[in-house]
């Protein structure tokens, strides 16, 4: 069991720093933009800032799945000829499928990535909400 949560652990890590320095990322240039000058078309700009911003966070999320299936292909978590991404996807997501089963001495490892999962999907969803924050702060002209 230790080594599985070893395993997971140091895979969380590896996503986490992932999911940081992209976090990090959006939320500077939400920031650089909040100090622009007004856009006049504000329903425009708000469109131009947030479908690039979720973009950006959903190819971090499959970032981060791969990285998962990278982790079960070192352990071989799962059964031979196993599409990786597809299990590590189901797992990340929640979405639990169940036609796939990891071999019983990984078995915790779909857990700890559901865990991990959720985790980042929230961290995304409050990254979101602060740069829809900031961009209609600027253009509604408000003060924060």
């Amino acid at each position: 069991m230790l080594r599985q949560f070893l395993v997971g652990g140091g895979v969380s890590v590896c996503n986490i720093t992932i999911h940081a320095l992209v976090m990090t990322v959006v939320v500077q240039v939400a920031r650089s933009r909040a100090g622009a000058e007004k856009k006049s078309r504000s329903s425009l700009f708000l469109i131009a800032v947030m479908i690039p911003t979720v973009l950006v966070l959903m190819a971090t999320h499959v970032l981060e799945v791969i990285v998962w299936s990278l982790g079960y292909a070192i352990v071989e978590a799962v059964p031979a000829g196993t599409d990786l991404t597809y299990f590590a996807f189901v797992n990340y997501t929640t979405l639990g499928y169940g036609d796939i089963l990891p071999v019983e001495q990984w078995r915790l490892l779909g857990p700890i990535t559901a865990m991990n999962g959720v985790l980042l999907f929230g961290w995304s969803t409050a990254v979101i909400f602060e740069v829809l924050r900031r961009t209609l702060v600027l253009c509604l002209d408000i003060g924060e």
